[in-house]
């Protein structure tokens, strides 16, 4: 900046150097913008290269939080069932059924007697003319137990299934959860890959921008000679580049939007297919609005950071002859 300059920006008010401060900016981050679109190859290149980049680990973390809503869905899986003594009377089992509804971490309870339960399995195994043969109902009857939702993860169902068993009429409890910590197991991996690979992600998104600003200060070396030559300061010569940084964060983020909504928008129909087959109907979830605004603002910030840490190293590189 020359000493002209610094001496009107000294006669300006506060408000009037706020002011021109802001108008400074907002002039340079639309010269930025402009020389984008003037060189419209490579600029398109590299937001694509962003886009598809951010676009994986975000689809990774939709695929997660679907992935949590399915299984928070089928946590009723957590049933238990509370097989009764033989010789225990109605009113006995009434009794039992009472005390168990004041439990406070059940949510439902279901009695199937003898006959019920014969009829059921009858009408499910399909050996309804073998068992016609016996003597005496061999099944016992059932109590089906719906935890609450706090109670419904495998540790807290196979709590409350050892404070049922403790009842003396209760011959044994059944709990079928294995195959929901399995699929819970798999999601907590999922998770851990997401983290992963977007730390990767978002070390090559630096890189790229880096080595794109980096061409881009090679390319105007010789306007930035001159700019020095002048008494620009070195934040007038570094902005520019910064907000072509972020620009290139904001259109790959927005891209990146774009890629997962067309994902979802594919696999949607699949998903419901497949959760309708395990008697499930859920809706596939993309991002929300302040996720969005979350990926395009990490991508905002990659782009600054990526920008600033090339402007740093190579405008220290030039100086005029």
């Amino acid at each position: 900046m020359s000493d002209n300059a610094k001496l009107t920006r000294s006669k300006l008010p506060i408000s009037g150097r706020i002011v021109m401060f802001f108008i400074r900016h907002v002039q340079q981050a639309m010269a930025s913008m402009g020389e984008l679109w003037r060189n419209p190859v490579s600029s398109v290149m590299t937001m694509a290269v962003l886009g598809v980049s951010l676009s994986l680990p975000a689809a990774l973390q939709v695929l997660v939080k679907n992935a949590e809503t399915i299984t928070s869905s089928w946590n009723s899986a957590a049933e238990i069932s509370l097989f009764i003594d033989e010789n225990r009377s109605d009113q006995t089992i009434q009794s039992l059924l009472t005390r168990i509804r004041t439990y406070s971490e059940v949510d439902k309870v279901q009695y199937i007697d003898r006959n019920q339960a014969l009829e059921e399995f009858q009408r499910l195994s399909g050996f309804g003319e073998a068992l016609a043969y016996l003597d005496k109902n061999p099944l016992p009857a059932v109590i089906t137990v719906t935890p609450t939702p706090r109670y419904s993860t495998p540790v807290g169902a196979r709590e409350l299934l050892s404070k049922l068993e403790r009842e003396p009429e209760i011959s044994f409890g059944r709990l079928d959860i294995e195959w929901l910590e399995r699929l819970q197991a798999v999601v907590r991996l999922l998770e851990r890959t997401v983290m992963a690979i977007a730390a990767l992600l978002v070390l090559a998104v630096v890189l790229v921008i880096g080595n794109t600003i980096r061409l881009a200060i090679m390319n105007r070396r010789t306007e930035i000679e001159v700019m020095k030559l002048v008494g620009a300061t070195e934040s007038f010569i570094q902005r520019p580049f910064l907000y072509t940084g972020i620009w290139y964060g904001v259109i790959g983020g927005i891209l990146a939007w774009i890629i997962i909504n067309l994902l979802v928008w594919y696999l949607d129909s699949a998903l419901a297919e497949l959760l309708g087959l395990y008697g499930s109907q859920l809706e596939m979830k993309s991002l929300t609005f302040m996720e969005l605004l979350q990926l395009v603002g990490l991508a905002s910030f990659l782009g600054w950071l990526g920008s600033y840490l090339s402007v740093r190293q190579h405008l220290r590189a030039i100086e005029p002859s």
